[in-house]
């Protein structure tokens, strides 16, 4: 029998094992690399809207792009992409409503961003998860969900975010995140995060290469000796690409279905994914099948 677990974000508390969790993607920006990023905001609130109705559990928004052949937006541009939407989302997810009887509900919200003066500035307007990219290199953006009672998201990457590493190689891969989150882990305890709201993800992509993801995936299970939820950002992701062949993300689709599909049976808590209502039929399926 799975062990019980509890993510707690804000005033919200999940409780696994239950159906995993769909996290959709929403970019706030011009250059996202699927090329479905937006900078108006209303539009971005469209789609969200139209996430939700698909079956996200999760919104998860981001105002800048990780890819690393783009620069950095500067601070106040990115508060100021931000802002607006965090502002108005507890009313369009007043207004929507549930695609079954066990979406989670209201969605959460996640805010995907790392500078710390960043999310000192939109988190007191909401936000129930903090999706960080920086790998946690200081207690910064922990001590600031430890204030507000955000959700932690931590995952593992090498190196500061929007910089390339494709020259990163690991022996074992898995050793390597096991004494990253051991250490990170304990660097957001320390900082007065409580375990309940602490979940992580492997990283797919993120200063790896196409054996190292695939490892992940073999492995996933290893993951689940910090009794955290894990996330797994599947989507459209360029291993799927070089397996498959796909050089264009837009066509990875049935192949982010297969990792998902590898993750339920891994044990994976929540799916990151730009096409919801594919990952939400091949959740609720799975879900059932099992």
């Amino acid at each position: 029998m799975a062990r019980v677990m509890i993510l707690d974000a804000r005033d919200r508390r999940v409780v696994f094992p239950r159906r995993p969790l769909v996290m959709g993607i929403i970019n706030i920006n011009d250059d996202s690399f699927c090329g479905d990023g937006t900078l108006d905001i209303d539009a971005a609130l469209v789609q969200a809207a139209a996430a939700v109705r698909e079956g996200a559990d999760i919104i998860d928004i981001g105002a800048e792009s990780a890819r690393t052949n783009r620069g950095p937006i500067t601070e106040e541009e990115e508060a100021g992409r931000l802002l607006p939407f965090i502002e108005a989302w507890k009313e369009l997810a007043e207004r929507s409503v549930p695609a079954d009887g066990a979406q989670l509900w209201p969605p959460l919200l996640s805010i995907n961003t790392w500078r710390p003066s960043v999310i000192a500035r939109v988190l007191p307007h909401g936000g129930d998860l903090l999706n960080d990219i920086s790998a946690l290199p200081d207690a910064a953006n922990a001590r600031l969900c430890a204030e507000h009672g955000a959700a932690l998201l931590i995952m593992h990457s090498i190196g500061a975010p929007k910089t390339p590493h494709t020259h990163v190689r690991y022996p074992d891969v898995m050793a390597v995140l096991d004494a990253f989150f051991d250490d990170k882990i304990k660097l957001a305890l320390g900082a007065g995060v409580r375990a309940e709201q602490v979940m992580i993800d492997p990283g797919i992509d993120f200063a790896k290469q196409k054996e190292d993801n695939l490892a992940i995936y073999a492995r996933l299970d290893r993951l689940h000796r910090w009794e955290r939820p894990v996330l797994l950002p599947v989507s459209r992701k360029t291993v799927i690409g070089e397996v498959l062949g796909l050089p264009d993300p837009k066509d990875r689709d049935a192949g982010t279905v297969a990792c998902i599909a590898a993750g339920m049976s891994r044990g994976a808590h929540v799916f990151r994914v730009h096409n919801v209502r594919a990952a939400f039929q091949a959740v609720k399926m799975l879900h059932a099948l099992q």
